[in-house]
């Protein structure tokens, strides 16, 4: 098994939720210290690759690592990414927008892409991370809510593709992790942190932590569930979005205290 962003919150709860239900996982992690943080959590079910998920041959070399350590890799975890600094898209710097991007989906596709034959050959599962940013308006945000619903997307085509070789995929919504990147990319930005506020009600905005997201994933994951919801409670905006977002996106696109908000974070 593969889990890419393995050191950070979400990832390493998955990490440990995966052992103690008796998998051998491989964490693929930027963090230069990676190894040794696998072998702390476990020097003989946990292997730690140094790798970053926009480097195709290393995702490749990662993937041929852990079959030479585990013998097969049957389900990979597209974990690995980032929220970057709320802004405008005009006002956003070209690279920070290539940075998004290139993470979030382009590091999702090449970590299928580097499992994939291993995934066909054990009929095993792909397991992408998206976010409720795939469906809510990512006005401030908008790399990160186009990232998340590109993976959705990918997700929705890989379980029809993966479906004749006996494999599936399971797409992971998540609201707001306790994880240092909401922490960075939200809690230290109180101009975001009230823009989000009036993009969707306080209720949905509750914070979960990492080891109830690593549960309900690992729980996807064993149930070989197409998707998984949390908080359950965004279920039915997902449902219903056709008929809701419009009416979500005109009220915002007219709010008075969203422009003036859009105003300051565009003029810093």
């Amino acid at each position: 098994m593969l889990i890419t962003g393995g050191t950070g919150g979400l990832g390493s709860a998955t990490t440990r939720a995966l052992i103690a239900r008796g998998a051998r996982v491989g964490i693929v992690d930027l963090h230069p210290q990676t190894p040794e943080i696998a072998a702390r959590i476990s020097p003989s079910d946990v292997l730690g690759v140094t790798a970053d998920v926009c480097d195709r041959d290393a995702l490749q070399d990662a993937v041929a690592l852990l079959r030479e350590r585990f013998g097969r890799v049957d389900i990979a975890i597209a974990n690995a990414g980032i929220m970057g600094r709320g802004s405008t898209l005009r006002a956003m710097p070209a690279p920070a927008i290539d940075k998004v991007l290139a993470v979030n989906v382009n590091g999702a596709i090449n970590t299928v892409n580097a499992a994939m034959e291993q995934i066909v050959a054990n009929q095993g599962q792909i397991v992408l991370i998206s976010s409720v940013f795939a469906f809510l308006n990512g006005t401030g945000a908008i790399p990160y809510a186009m990232s998340k619903a590109a993976v959705e997307q990918l997700g929705r085509g890989l379980r029809v593709e993966l479906a004749q070789h006996g494999a599936s995929a399971t797409t992971a919504y998540f609201s707001l992790i306790q994880t240092d990147m909401i922490r960075h990319g939200v809690d230290e930005d109180p101009t975001i942190a009230e823009l989000l506020s009036r993009t969707a009600p306080r209720p949905l905005l509750k914070r979960i932590e990492p080891d109830e997201a690593a549960h309900a994933l690992v729980n996807a994951i064993e149930q070989r569930a197409p998707r998984v919801i949390q908080p359950a409670r965004w279920t039915p905006l997902s449902v219903l979005r056709g008929v809701i977002n419009p009416v979500i996106d005109a009220r915002l696109a007219g709010d008075r205290k969203v422009r003036a908000l859009l105003r300051m974070i565009e003029a810093r």
